[in-house]
């Protein structure tokens, strides 16, 4: 039985993308929690967070996520702000090997520039809001299990990267 891989990092950062190839490459089955969300209320995340509120969206994260974190053989992309929840945390460190996939504020703020979908991103100045959540969240990403970072790196060695040291555990 293999252990869940879970990717956690700051939204923008790829974690569904490379997710994605991690799951092709291991044999695993892929999930995206944000979008398992985004089909179980038939809205996407800014909708659900204009309709019913942040407070809402957090409580059946955690729901779905503890749900989910509990299958086996499966690469988990975990929404931006999933990890910081204690009792998501606390499962996926005790059932699951983790990696933050850490990228600079620019190169996030490049990426995420004509995002529209990203509710918690809405004000003005974007490189602000971003280093404001990212210095708020970096602690706690580093509980994970591994850093990655994604500076310098592309999606193949970034993921051949995460199976080595996701084989030698």
């Amino acid at each position: 039985m293999k252990k869940n891989l879970a990717l956690t990092g700051m939204m923008g950062v790829g974690k569904s993308t490379i997710g994605k190839v991690l799951s092709k490459k291991l044999h695993m089955k892929f999930v995206d929690i944000d979008k398992i969300i985004e089909n179980k209320l038939k809205m996407t995340i800014p909708e659900i967070f204009k309709k019913k509120g942040e407070l809402f969206f957090r409580k059946f994260e955690e729901e779905i996520t503890l749900k989910i974190i509990t299958e086996t053989n499966t690469v988990i992309s975990l929404g931006g702000g999933a990890f910081i929840n204690s009792k998501i945390r606390r499962s996926i460190l005790s059932n699951n090997i983790s990696f933050w996939l850490d990228l600079n504020v620019d190169l996030l703020e490049q990426r995420l520039l004509k995002s529209k979908m990203r509710p918690l991103l809405t004000n003005k100045n974007l490189k602000e809001t971003l280093e404001k959540i990212y210095d708020e969240r970096k602690s706690t990403y580093a509980m994970a299990n591994f850093r990655i970072n994604c500076d310098k790196s592309n999606i193949n060695l970034t993921s051949n990267k995460i199976i080595k040291l996701y084989a030698s555990n």
